[in-house]
């Protein structure tokens, strides 16, 4: 019983410091969505880094992710885009996810709400 204690008390530790949202655009571009976001994370190199974000509809489908493919411990918040996506007519909102490559995808989201005006 005494190894099980020293895991549950590091778990919380490892997701301290999840991927935060600090900002999203999204543009509707011809038949197209463009989508950035900037991420602030104290990523430490290869072995703990933001890796992702995603953006999904209001009941969690994936409507398309961007993979990050290097950390960025020097370049903090930084924006990264994603362009060509399918927005489904009828939304109003979508909602942005990030991940980082050793604690996983982030429970919550950032909502965004779409400017049916655009449309």
């Amino acid at each position: 019983m005494r190894l099980v204690l020293p895991i549950i008390l590091a778990a919380p530790a490892a997701f301290a410091d999840p991927p935060e949202i600090t900002a999203v655009t999204v543009e509707q571009t011809g038949a197209g969505w463009q989508v950035s976001v900037t991420l602030l994370h104290p990523d430490t190199g290869w072995e703990h880094y933001a890796d992702a974000w995603r953006l999904e509809a209001p009941d969690g489908t994936p409507l398309g992710t961007r993979e990050l493919l290097h950390p960025h411990e020097t370049e903090q918040p930084f924006t990264r885009s994603l362009t060509g996506v399918t927005i489904p007519p009828d939304l109003a909102e979508v909602h942005i996810r990030a991940r980082c490559n050793t604690d996983g995808w982030n429970t919550g989201t950032t909502m965004v709400p779409l400017d049916q005006t655009t449309r």
